[in-house]
């Protein structure tokens, strides 16, 4: 785990319904100013771009985001994964999210110790450092020593679980009136992401999952997984073992050869396909800060943070294959059975309309499900990604979707469409070739 710049640390967060409700309207009003400012000075012709305009609300709103951290901070991870979706000026501040927030400060990282052990983590430790490594959405990453090991040590923020049901219970009626949705249409879509959010604050669960899932995957070259500490965990406190390598950004600035390149996208592929595919299950929190690259032994990928897993069923998995094999595109019978059965064609709907979904589901899964349908695939050609992003673009300009008032299509592929989408811009990054069969 490398080093990270520091911060100014945070002396409390705002935990309780009103405080991040007040922060929640602070960051409106401010945004608003943003706008008034900005017209006043078109007004009266003054120069005052639309950049400008972007580059302080992204500025407001990350900041917002930092203090607040947990499930608002999370979705900002998740939007700087989905670059076509935000103007330059929100993806390059949200970025920051995927590495580095500001952190929470001492005293609130030594009660965290004394609250869990009854100690303070210089009694736990034989050293610790006080000053945050890393610090994202849910906790923060410090080093420290014991018995000759180099550790990670993640100690969550105060209130997040809490946090986090009661953001979502803020949000929930603002998106459902402007998106003219209906509640019991979109509740089991709601509950997958509270739920998921919900399991990255159980530091227990993610102790389990992640030896589970080193375990089972230790055949796999070219991948390293810390060891994990239960002795010295606890539901706020994680410790492990603090494994070496560089972020993807970093890593990529030492120049690495297409040889390097190629293995670490190999091991990462290889990784996602066999949790597909054997364990039903997937790291689903596939951003550049949850992985650690190295050179060595011609290019090794340190996999960090099970917090975030997506567990399959049997059935969405027989389905979610059958969708991207290249018998199915080639048989529309066969593709309208399986997009009924996903919930994404509906027995009700007018013939027109069925048609309409059949054939944007053909074009849609020939392009995401390319590289599983050969025997080896480029990402080092950006068209690819870009074409993808594209389309996206291209559906949400149709006025068959744009009308839609009701969400189509199982709430267990949210998480498995994020999890390729992050995958695939992890390869692309890399300029990787793959083998994918």
């Amino acid at each position: 785990m490398p080093d990270s710049a520091e911060n100014t640390p945070l002396n409390s967060l705002p935990t309780t319904k009103v405080a991040r409700a007040a922060r929640f309207a602070k960051t409106g009003l401010n945004v608003g100013a943003n706008y008034v400012k900005h017209y006043a000075k078109r007004a009266v012709g003054a120069d005052s771009s639309t950049a400008d305009l972007h580059e302080a609300n992204a500025a407001e709103l990350y900041g917002a985001l930092s203090e607040m951290k947990g499930s608002v901070l999370k979705v900002a991870q998740m939007l700087a994964m989905e670059k076509n979706i935000l103007p330059t000026a929100y993806a390059e501040q949200f970025a920051q999210a995927q590495y580095q927030t500001p952190p929470l400060s001492g005293p609130l990282v030594v009660k965290a110790f004394r609250d869990a052990f009854g100690k303070s983590p210089f009694e736990v430790f034989d050293t610790f450092d006080l000053n945050a490594r890393q610090a994202a959405s849910i906790g923060q990453v410090h080093r420290a020593e014991k018995d000759g090991r180099t550790l990670a040590v993640k100690v969550q923020y105060p209130g997040v679980a809490d946090s986090i049901r009661s953001d979502i219970r803020l949000v929930k009626p603002i998106a459902l009136r402007v998106l003219g949705l209906d509640e019991a249409t979109v509740r089991p879509y709601l509950q997958e992401v509270e739920t998921r959010l919900i399991e990255e604050t159980d530091y227990a669960l993610e102790l389990r999952r992640g030896q589970q899932i080193a375990a089972a995957c230790a055949h796999l070259a070219n991948l390293q997984f810390p060891r994990y500490y239960p002795a010295l965990s606890a539901p706020r406190i994680l410790t492990m073992d603090w494994l070496p390598g560089q972020h993807l950004k970093e890593f990529l600035a030492t120049n690495p050869s297409q040889e390097v390149r190629n293995q670490l996208g190999q091991a990462l592929w290889d990784f996602y396909m066999f949790q597909l595919n054997t364990l039903r299950q997937v790291h689903a929190d596939p951003h550049p800060g949850n992985f650690l690259l190295r050179a060595d032994n011609g290019g090794t990928v340190g996999v960090l943070d099970f917090g975030c897993v997506k567990e399959i069923p049997a059935d969405v998995h027989q389905l979610f294959t059958a969708l991207l094999a290249p018998e199915t595109l080639a048989n529309e019978a066969r593709l309208t059975a399986l997009l009924t059965q996903a919930g994404v064609v509906k027995p009700e709907d007018p013939e027109a309309q069925r048609t309409f979904y059949v054939r944007t589901m053909q074009a849609s899964l020939e392009l995401v499900g390319r590289p599983f349908r050969q025997p080896a695939f480029d990402f080092g050609d950006p068209a690819y990604l870009q074409s993808l992003y594209a389309l996206g673009d291209d559906l949400m300009q149709q006025p068959e979707l744009r009308q839609q008032r009701e969400p189509r299509g199982s709430e267990h592929f949210i998480y498995l469409n994020r999890t390729y989408v992050g995958l695939y811009a992890l390869l692309t990054e890399l300029r990787a070739f793959v083998r994918t069969a």
